[in-house]
């Protein structure tokens, strides 16, 4: 008799782990997906950066973004370098250390207490890596083109891109998991790649990265986050971080 019970109370965990799984089961091979692919991405991309293989491709793609008649001159009117210096600013340290200052505040006044906590790990988490990664590759910056922002670090990869993806991604997914409506979970996360995007694009513009840091920033970063999301949702799933909200049913 106690043999049965215990077969038919196993009978009902296993039951209960294949219906989270059939539940989240899109969202935890995505982040797999994500975050292996992104693993895979950057170590290549750190190989042939080191073997001198990317070196050309990063010159054409450098020099394409110029006046071919004044390398001082990025293409396209003056707005347009004045707007690239404004996307850039998006990735730089004052603005994200504020944007993590104010989501910390929302999940805080929204009694989120363990995802804040979380937050406050996961984002410098991923920022110290970034420091730690520049110092061990030590890439020059470019020198074909003027710099038009100032830089006092090494190349790769990108800290602009990489923390821009660590710091946007990772506090998408923490709002999204307090927000229940779908339509503002997709708009939380269309927003952070883009800003991502954003910033990556304008770090190659300014002349002051190659186009592999920046490749190299957003996979490194996009793998962070993807990491933290699913180290966030096996935490939830322990009880250790609150419920994630979610829309209610029209039926």
């Amino acid at each position: 008799m106690k043999y049965q019970k215990r077969m038919g109370h196993m009978g009902r965990q296993a039951f209960s782990l294949l219906s989270r799984l059939g539940r989240h089961e899109l969202a935890l091979l995505l982040c797999l997906a994500i975050i292996s692919g992104g693993i895979w991405g950057f170590v290549a991309l750190a190989g042939e950066v080191i073997e001198g293989d990317t070196q050309s491709f990063d010159e054409r793609l450098l020099l394409a973004l110029r006046n071919p008649a004044d390398l001082n001159d990025p293409i396209g009117p003056g707005w347009v370098e004045e707007m690239g210096r404004d996307f850039t600013a998006l990735g730089g340290v004052g603005v994200l250390v504020m944007l993590t200052l104010g989501a910390l505040g929302y999940l805080l006044l929204a009694r989120h207490f363990r995802a804040a906590l979380f937050a406050l790990v996961a984002v410098p988490g991923g920022i110290l890596l970034s420091t730690v990664m520049k110092l061990g590759f030590d890439r020059p910056r470019p020198d074909l083109v003027p710099h038009e922002a100032m830089v006092y670090t090494a190349s790769f990869p990108s800290g602009h891109s990489m923390m821009s993806a660590v710091t946007y991604l990772t506090l998408a997914a923490l709002l999204i998991r307090i927000q229940p409506a779908l339509r503002l979970k997709a708009y939380l996360l269309i927003l952070a790649i883009l800003l991502t995007l954003l910033v990556g694009v304008s770090r190659v513009y300014l002349g002051v990265h190659w186009p592999t840091d920046v490749l190299a920033g957003w996979t490194a970063g996009a793998s962070w986050a993807a990491i933290c999301w699913g180290v966030m949702h096996w935490m939830q799933g322990r009880g250790q971080i609150e419920e994630e909200a979610r829309e209610a049913s029209s039926d």
